[in-house]
């Protein structure tokens, strides 16, 4: 599930994107043309040729790799007495009070190109926007994460090929990215999520589009809007980013109408058929397929443009939509949706340490055990001064 690497005290608020929930179903069934035969051979018909997977699993190992590197310039034992996991050395994990997925300080996302939008704003670093796909919060981020990946993308590139689930994926999690960026401004977000929900919404699209050549279609198209419906939902708990994910799926539905297309049956099954066969001409696919895969990129185009204008003139959607923040975080008596972002004034004379919080004017001065504060007890010590 996904979480918050918690922000008591913390002044950057991090929202990460979870695994999906039960990913093992596989809704999009077998065609049912798969096992046509031609007649006088023994020879089977395939109409869809199977790919390799190579590249889910090398997007795996980037994201680990990333992960690792990320802790590595962490290196919490430098900047906090209170690590976990300590015999790990530089990979060590922040404190739990901090981070309780195992995993680094915001500070040290954000370092890595976390989805900051006041950077992506007013310092033009609008590469954040896919390179927050590729970081994490903690090893269970991660690790939930990947075994999504594992589970949805493996059987996507073995039916469609590398090229096509490669783009799907990077496109799906730009979108999520810029979905995020444009109601979510406080804080930093993180995950991959935004991708995965893609291949989820490509997943129902590639079914809806290639509706001739399913067996049990009702079924799978029903089991499939249910694990839609369970994800998304999981996006109405606090510090859930349920912006990348919408955007992500929403992405990844749209794609799937133009990269996702099959023959039509007639045309699989004429082309199966005994060469002596003598059979109309059919075309290879249905007039409503090149029509959704046409209207489905014209709204891509549109949405990336509007978006990225909205985003880089400083648009929070926010603003414009009253009710939109529900779709991420519907407040209960068990929990608070809202989240602010402080900043202090700070400066330092030996072992003291005076702040000032900028949004109440407050003013306090700290004695410093080891006069090297670290950049954890800093942000911890001004939200309590400005709370």
């Amino acid at each position: 599930m996904e979480g918050n690497p918690s922000r008591p005290a913390n002044n950057i608020e991090i929202k990460v994107h979870p695994r999906l929930a039960d990913n093992a179903i596989q809704p999009v069934v077998q065609p049912s043309t798969a096992s046509l035969r031609t007649t006088g051979t023994s020879r089977e018909y395939t109409p869809f040729n199977r790919w390799f997977p190579w590249l889910v699993p090398l997007f795996v190992v980037a994201n680990i790799v990333v992960f690792v590197v990320t802790m590595f310039v962490n290196d919490c034992p430098k900047n906090s007495a209170s690590c976990v996991a300590r015999f790990l050395g530089r990979l060590s994990f922040q404190p739990l009070k901090e981070n309780p997925l195992l995993g680094p300080s915001a500070t040290t996302l954000e370092k890595m190109g976390g989805l900051d939008v006041h950077k992506v704003v007013n310092k033009h670093q609008s590469w954040r926007l896919i390179s927050c796909i590729w970081l994490h919060a903690g090893v269970f981020h991660v690790l939930a994460n990947m075994l999504s990946l594992v589970f949805i993308g493996i059987r996507l590139e073995q039916e469609f090929g590398f090229v096509r689930i490669g783009l799907l994926y990077v496109i799906s999690g730009f979108g999520g990215s810029l979905l995020s960026a444009l109601f979510f401004q406080s804080g930093i977000s993180v995950g991959a999520s935004g991708a995965l929900f893609g291949l989820l919404g490509a997943m129902l699209s590639e079914l809806i589009t290639n509706w001739t050549i399913y067996e049990n279609k009702v079924l799978a198209l029903a089991t499939l809007i249910f694990i839609v419906v369970v994800n998304l939902a999981v996006g109405i708990l606090p510090h859930v980013d349920n912006f990348a994910h919408i955007g992500g799926f929403v992405s990844g539905f749209l794609l799937g109408f133009v990269f996702l297309i099959r023959p039509q049956f007639k045309w699989i099954s004429q082309k199966g058929s005994s060469p002596g066969h003598n059979a109309a001409s059919v075309s290879k696919h249905k007039s409503y397929q090149y029509a959704l895969c046409i209207i489905s990129l014209v709204l891509l185009i549109v949405g990336f443009v509007l978006g990225l204008i909205m985003l880089l003139r400083g648009v929070d959607l926010n603003e414009h939509c009253s009710w939109c923040h529900y779709l991420s975080c519907v407040p209960t008596s068990k929990w608070d949706c809202k989240s602010q972002r402080v900043f202090c004034e700070m400066t330092q004379f030996g072992n003291q340490l005076n702040l000032t919080c900028q949004s109440n004017g407050k003013s306090g001065i700290y004695q410093l055990p080891n006069g090297n504060p670290s950049q954890y007890e800093i942000e911890r010590l001004c939200s309590d001064l400005c709370n």
